[in-house]
């Protein structure tokens, strides 16, 4: 969902020169940057409010901003990665302080089909959530955003065989933590 490179670097030297331009970088990158925060967030309000912020960044950020030959959706999404990152130490900090339950975001396909489909995959993203950040990073980026490799892998600053290792033991880890669970269900089957 990238412009094409030649129009995307002419959008991006005028946005360096008049910030009006950085409107069309916004427009065009925001629902996908929205949808990344928002799966790994699960709260509209918080996933608005952590968007907002990763294009103020982005923004400011601009003049210093260098093409390196990978999409500027990739430079967003960097930002994007370490303002979760952030929001969740600051949110641990605070954890004790905490009671607020956080809204769902809005679906977008039809409800009934929503809800039949995240009762499986729902858990397999709580799962996720429980793995290490950059595990978890790697796989809701694989997974979540249907991106390749070698994207995840500009985004995360790792090799493509990095990025590979960390979704094999991501994925490792929730087949081991599935066929536990299977094993320890309600039948209480402990041997």
């Amino acid at each position: 969902m990238s412009l094409p490179s030649d129009h995307e670097e002419a959008l991006i030297a005028r946005a360096k020169e008049d910030p009006e331009y950085f409107g069309e970088l916004y427009d065009q990158y925001f629902p996908q940057i929205y949808r990344y925060v928002a799966s790994r967030v699960r709260s509209q309000p918080l996933a608005e409010d952590i968007t907002s912020e990763v294009f103020f960044k982005a923004l400011r950020a601009l003049p210093r901003y260098q093409h390196s030959g990978h999409p500027f959706s990739a430079w967003l999404y960097q930002i994007a990665v370490n303002a979760i990152t952030d929001h969740y130490r600051s949110r641990r900090r605070a954890e004790d302080s905490l009671d607020e339950v956080p809204e769902p975001v809005d679906p977008t396909p039809a409800v009934d089909d929503e809800v039949a489909n995240r009762m499986g995959a729902q858990a397999i993203w709580d799962l996720i959530e429980a793995l290490p950040e950059q595990q978890r990073i790697a796989m809701s980026l694989k997974y979540g955003e249907d991106l390749k490799l070698a994207q995840i892998g500009v985004i995360m600053g790792k090799t493509e065989g990095a990025v590979k290792l960390l979704i094999f033991r991501g994925t490792a880890s929730l087949r081991q933590h599935l066929l536990t669970s299977r094993d320890d269900g309600p039948e209480g089957n402990h041997g």
